[in-house]
């Protein structure tokens, strides 16, 4: 179980920092939504010949970050999906929206599952997995994150939503929707609403 969860510390903390990154780049011109897309394409092939090989360098991040059922399954899923977040995020809302949306993923989703996974006594009534204190720590850091791009009821509506949204198991079929999607598109549509108000 220590080692479980040493796993999946590195693995949220990797996902802050990364989502950190996106937004620095962004920020600085470094990146764009293009960009963006070039490294989903590049990433789905490297999934793709993953799950065929072990592709040096790749094959090592993957143990480091990745879950192994994920690993056999779809390598790489929860990066690539991360991305899609982004990307979905900067062609749907307006840049400082997208932004938002992205500090929210970075944060909210990342800090819900440390705070669930090292604090967490009450069981979630919406999910088998997590615990109420994880979504309320979430809550408050993608606030934050978001506060720094948007005014202080917008950022909160989306946090508060998208961590809503983030502790139900939605299913398409058998399978999980990734939360790394759905989490920063919930954010900005949140936005949207409140300004369609």
């Amino acid at each position: 179980m220590e080692k479980l969860n040493g796993f999946e510390t590195h693995r949220q903390v990797f996902h802050i920092l990364f989502g950190l990154a996106i937004v620095i780049l962004l920020l600085y011109g470094f990146l764009n939504k293009e960009t963006i897309l070039g490294l989903i394409l590049i990433g789905t092939i490297l999934s793709f010949l993953s799950r065929r090989m072990k592709v040096p360098i790749i094959y090592n991040l993957l143990q480091k970050f990745e879950r192994e059922a994920e690993i056999k399954k779809f390598p790489g899923k929860g990066i690539i999906f991360y991305l899609i977040g982004i990307y979905a995020s900067l062609v749907l809302f307006p840049m400082e929206v997208a932004m938002a949306s992205i500090m929210v993923l970075a944060l909210g989703d990342s800090i819900s599952h440390l705070y669930g996974l090292h604090y967490g006594k009450t069981r979630h009534p919406l999910s088998k997995t997590k615990f109420l204190e994880g979504t309320i720590a979430g809550l408050v850091a993608g606030f934050i994150g978001a506060l720094i791009f948007l005014p202080w009821h917008e950022a909160f509506f989306a946090s508060l939503a998208a961590m809503i949204i983030e502790g139900i198991e939605i299913k398409l079929g058998t399978e999980q929707v990734d939360d790394n999607l759905v989490v920063p598109v919930v954010a900005g549509t949140t936005v949207w609403i409140i300004r369609l108000a």
